[in-house]
């Protein structure tokens, strides 16, 4: 079997950019070894998706948001930043962006299904699922592709958008930073008798790092990290039992809360390819960038990649050159690479400052949150970087 382009992975990054090329003559394979069912009914997994304007333009233009209920999408209006017990916070408002709000949030489930939606409305992208990849090799004007039932599958270009802890990205020899902080988050949805007033936080509590992602009415989408021994237990106290110890975690400052929804638990590992590209292949998603969830611009920074390889693609075939030439997959790289490492070293760094509860890292981290608190310029370039409204 032939095919212009093959992406392993059918999650959000490797389907969007199989709808972002669907319109341009190129037949297109996407393998996944989930069921179909699991793609075409993903089930609520407890994460919720911080999205930027200019996410929400890219989602726009290629057919997701128009598929999403729009009770679903939540406006993400202000932030704030703790410390400790303190109750002071940097507070980013959102006129500091001049937008009504910083952002959206979605539950990723949601995100899943309006992508596999719109890649299903497209003649030109095939779906594969049950199949795992079991051989690649890489040959001068095409890679071949042999599946676990032995199928072999010819491509012009070869994507891997299989997760953070991508298994095409080893198989194809390309080394990654990975950095396990050791850590375990917990996700769930819970109501709140107080209002959030669509103002996220990210707490940076001792022992315990909390987050709250404001949703439609007076509940949010909560996340505790912890140790994996003292998260274990968290995860399987009774409800009961759980709703007062996570009420007790936030320190009543939302009242009484309760939960919604399962309980999730993922580890907290961040990932970042030695190389983006290689011969007549390309990373997008985690496979390339795998962020910290504290600037909530995981799904983000795979949007903005994936509309860089898809343009870099397009322009080559208005101009009849190589859809997957080096010169291209090289450009492609250092605008992603450009787009994505100051802020993830910045990120990384940041993370671990505030996950330290030594006494220099706790003066330091109360320092920075008076002095931020001072300086608009400041405040305006992180209300703008989050709002990310190009």
């Amino acid at each position: 079997m032939h095919t212009d382009i093959l992406i392993i992975g059918a999650g959000p990054s490797g389907l969007c950019l199989a709808s972002a090329l669907a319109e341009t003559g190129l037949g297109i394979t996407v393998l996944e070894r989930q069921s179909l069912t699991g793609i075409a009914q993903p089930a609520f997994d407890g994460r919720e998706i911080a999205l930027t304007h200019h996410s929400a333009k890219l989602m726009r233009e290629l057919g997701l948001w128009q598929r999403i209920d729009p009770q679903a999408i939540s406006a993400l209006r202000d932030a704030r930043v703790f410390n400790g017990s303190s109750l002071l916070s940097l507070n980013i408002s959102h006129d500091l962006s001049k937008k009504t709000e910083l952002g959206y949030l979605i539950a990723n489930h949601a995100i899943r299904l309006a992508a596999y939606d719109v890649a299903l409305s497209h003649p030109a992208i095939a779906i594969k699922t049950e199949v795992q990849v079991r051989h690649i090799a890489q040959q001068a004007h095409s890679v071949q592709v042999t599946l676990s039932n032995d199928e072999v599958i010819t491509t012009q270009l070869l994507i891997a958008a299989d997760s953070r802890f991508s298994e095409t990205r080893r198989a194809m020899g390309i080394a990654a930073d990975m950095h396990d902080f050791g850590k375990t988050m917990l996700v769930c949805v819970m109501t709140h008798t107080l209002e959030h007033e669509h103002t996220a936080w990210e707490w940076f509590d001792y022992g315990q790092t909390l987050a709250l992602l404001p949703m439609n009415g007076r509940q949010s989408s909560v996340v505790i990290t912890l140790p994996p021994d003292e998260m274990a237990e968290l995860l399987t106290m009774s409800e009961e039992v759980f709703n007062q110890e996570v009420t007790a975690r936030f320190k009543h400052r939302l009242g009484p809360m309760r939960l919604v929804s399962t309980r999730h638990a993922y580890p907290l590992v961040t990932v970042y390819a030695k190389r983006l590209v290689g011969p007549r292949f390309a990373l997008v998603g985690d496979a390339a960038v795998g962020m910290h969830p504290v600037t909530a611009h995981g799904f983000n920074f795979g949007l903005s990649g994936i509309a860089s390889l898809a343009d870099e693609i397009k322009a080559a075939l208005s101009h009849g050159q190589d859809i997957a030439s080096s010169s291209l997959l090289l450009r492609y790289e250092r605008k992603h690479r450009r787009h994505t490492k100051p802020l993830f070293l910045a990120t990384h760094a940041i993370a671990k400052l505030y996950a330290s509860d030594s006494l220099p890292a706790r003066l330091l981290r109360t320092g920075a949150i008076r002095l931020g608190n001072r300086i608009s310029p400041f405040k305006r370039a992180v209300a703008g970087f989050l709002a990310d409204a190009r």
